[in-house]
């Protein structure tokens, strides 16, 4: 429990310091906001990283006029694409030895997980993983070690990508417009406490509706 506290603390701490990296430097806010879906889709950055919150919190920016949304929405669907494409081909092929390293050695279930879900859905899997947490970058890996063919595949991630960073950002930026006329670093902190509460209830909606 108390690992699972300091990994949180240490998520929460990343996400404050990239998104005051962003306030700070607007002009490289397309880089880090592409680097950051990529890490939140890309199978050995994934279970570690705080995409998600940082995408959600980034629309604060739009609404503080700090960012234009079409920079970051681009700069997120890229990002996502190459992160899931990276998974795929990995999954292509390394597939055998993957169950022998990190996190798959100690941590099966999570390899497990998508390799069933991917088996129960089929191409659908890689457009619904990309929005739930335990899923994201490990169906992408699943479809390569299960030979997806690509067209499918890449039909399947850049559709997603495509609905998935937009929905973040732009999220962020009407949450921040709900809360009226609150500063800047109140709005950053609400939206992404919110997040935060959104990246813990997919496992849940993952569990009530697709794991049955």
């Amino acid at each position: 429990m108390e690992a699972r506290k300091s990994c949180g603390y240490l998520m929460d701490y990343l996400a404050n310091q990239i998104l005051a990296f962003i306030k700070d430097h607007p002009e490289s806010a397309a880089f880090v906001i592409g680097i950051t879906a990529f890490g939140e889709s890309f199978v050995f950055l994934s279970l570690v990283f705080p995409g998600t919150a940082i995408l959600i919190a980034s629309g604060t920016l739009i609404e503080a006029g700090i960012l234009d949304p079409t920079s970051p929405i681009v700069a997120g669907i890229v990002g996502a694409v190459f992160g899931d494409a990276i998974s795929y081909w990995l999954g292509q092929k390394f597939g055998p030895f993957l169950p022998k390293i990190w996190p798959f050695r100690t941590h099966p279930e999570h390899l497990v997980l998508g390799m069933r879900f991917f088996q129960r859905y089929g191409a659908s899997s890689v457009f619904i993983g990309r929005f739930f947490g335990p899923l994201r970058a490990i169906v992408p890996l699943a479809a390569g070690m299960l030979h997806m063919p690509p067209l499918r595949f890449y039909t399947a991630n850049i559709l997603s990508a495509i609905v998935w960073a937009p929905a973040l950002v732009l999220s962020g930026d009407l949450l921040a417009r709900s809360l009226g006329p609150e500063n800047l670093a109140t709005k950053i902190l609400y939206v992404t406490l919110l997040a935060a509460a959104a990246t813990v209830l997919g496992p849940w909606i993952w569990r009530q509706f697709f794991a049955r």
